[in-house]
């Protein structure tokens, strides 16, 4: 098995208000598929050796920043980035208004409608996991099918924040 992976994945959730059903859900799906296939790595560095994955990640939000908290498999300190949530904010809103459109719509309208919401909603997931893709530049790695999946999470956690 790649050594280019997380094997576990927390928010820590802890000064957010309570998630509604629809929210977590989102956040179980996201976390779920992330363990079941995920690519991530840390790039090497020229001043110090980068420790080895797989990955323990820890996404939080504090001082309104999007943290970062790569630890080894054996909990040893690896990276932290703190990233700006501003560059989220629209990406994160348009996800969420299409999100609720698309809760709404299966509980009330034909395959169709709901298809051309869910095109949509995929549309705005792939720009919010380019963006996150660009913001860990430099800092990580990760594929696009993972930085989907740890988009959803940002947006768990902005959505409390």
């Amino acid at each position: 098995m790649s050594t280019a992976r997380l094997c576990h994945v927390e928010l820590d959730d802890s000064n957010l208000p309570p998630p509604t059903p629809e929210i977590e859900q989102e956040r179980k799906v996201a976390l779920f598929d992330l363990m079941e296939d995920n690519s991530f790595a840390l790039p090497g560095r020229v001043d110090r050796p980068v420790p080895a994955g797989p990955y323990r990640l820890t996404l939080s939000i504090r001082e309104r920043r999007l943290v970062f908290d790569v630890r080894t498999e054996s909990g040893e300190a690896a990276a932290e980035f703190h990233l700006s949530l501003s560059p989220f904010r629209q990406a994160v809103k348009d996800y969420w208004q299409i999100c609720e459109s698309y809760f709404d719509a299966v509980k009330r309208l034909p395959p169709s409608q709901i298809e051309a919401i869910d095109m949509a909603r995929r549309g705005i997931h792939n720009e919010g996991a380019r963006l996150l893709q660009e913001r860990l530049e430099g800092k990580a790695e990760l594929d696009i099918d993972t930085a989907r999946r740890l988009f959803t999470l940002v947006c768990v956690l902005h959505f409390g924040g």
